[in-house]
């Protein structure tokens, strides 16, 4: 293995650990994961696992945004998994679907959410819906029954 490739590993984990808590970057990107650098800039963009995008590295703040592959990754090897919320049956087809989660949707949270964090949506049953960012706190996405609780980027139907 190239050093630099060895390097980039443990930095890519290294920022999991942070963002997702400890453990999930070995879960999330295992030996085998392809990395893709920027041609402009030669800094870490993508992460693969065979064909499939696990997670994007955002250069605006050095955090990741997962794909649905990834979300699965780290909902099927964690547990207890972090910063997941949890929507009503009557939710799961428009969030599938790439639309935003409601407060009044929310029948669960993980309570550590704070606002502007990279959470995973999930079913009654578990099933990852989509990936977004927190508006509110987790707290406050299960008190609330108003306004936008998570604003949905990409949802499962759309990475199908």
């Amino acid at each position: 293995m190239p050093r630099k490739w060895i390097d980039d590993l443990q930095k890519i984990r290294s920022i999991a650990d942070y963002q997702f808590g400890r453990g999930v970057g070995r879960e999330l990107f295992p030996r085998d994961v392809r990395i893709v650098c920027s041609r402009k800039t030669g800094r870490i963009r993508y992460v693969y696992l065979g064909e499939r995008r696990l997670a994007t590295l955002r250069p605006t703040n050095g955090l990741f945004s997962l794909s649905i592959t990834g979300a699965k990754r780290i909902m099927e090897n964690m547990k207890p998994p972090r910063l997941w919320v949890k929507v009503k049956d009557e939710a799961t087809p428009f969030v599938k679907k790439g639309k935003s989660v409601f407060a009044k949707h929310v029948s669960d949270a993980d309570e550590e959410i704070r606002p502007m964090e990279e959470v995973i949506v999930i079913s009654e049953e578990g099933e990852v819906l989509a990936v977004g960012r927190a508006v509110l706190t987790g707290e406050e996405m299960k008190a609330f029954k108003k306004g936008v609780a998570v604003k949905v980027r990409r949802g499962a139907a759309e990475e199908s």
